[in-house]
């Protein structure tokens, strides 16, 4: 067995601790699914469901949003508090205005330790 010195015993135990905390152990917040639907008034319905680990406050995905072709952010859904007991969950944003001639988007969600990484899901409009 050889012999560890300080500086090598100081690195391992770090990535020991940072290994085990909340940064590490959540992740990123993934959308796993979205849906849209054109309402009457000719704006559309946005339904998305999200998988995150929230911890608490400290560490929770507070909010997902839609973005256009050219990844210019088209509407936000805030997300006031964590969802720690509900996993995945799904939240909704109605009435969204979208820029005419565009017929893909994107949705990705934001958490509050990593911001976005996650999973993201491309929709057509119908």
């Amino acid at each position: 067995m050889t012999m560890m010195t300080k500086a090598s015993w100081y690195a391992a135990a770090c990535i020991a601790v940072l290994s085990s905390s909340s940064l590490a152990h959540a992740g990123e917040a993934d959308v796993i699914e979205a849906k849209v639907n054109q309402n009457a008034a000719g704006t559309y319905d946005f339904s998305v469901t999200v998988q995150h680990a929230d911890e608490g406050w400290s560490h929770y995905v507070d909010k997902w949003e839609v973005l256009d072709d050219q990844g210019r952010v088209v509407a936000t859904r805030v997300l006031h508090h964590p969802h720690v007991n509900e996993q995945p969950f799904t939240r909704g944003l109605s009435g969204v205005a979208l820029p005419k001639g565009r017929a893909t988007y994107s949705v990705r969600a934001h958490d509050s330790v990593h911001d976005y990484g996650g999973q993201e899901v491309t929709i057509d409009l119908p």
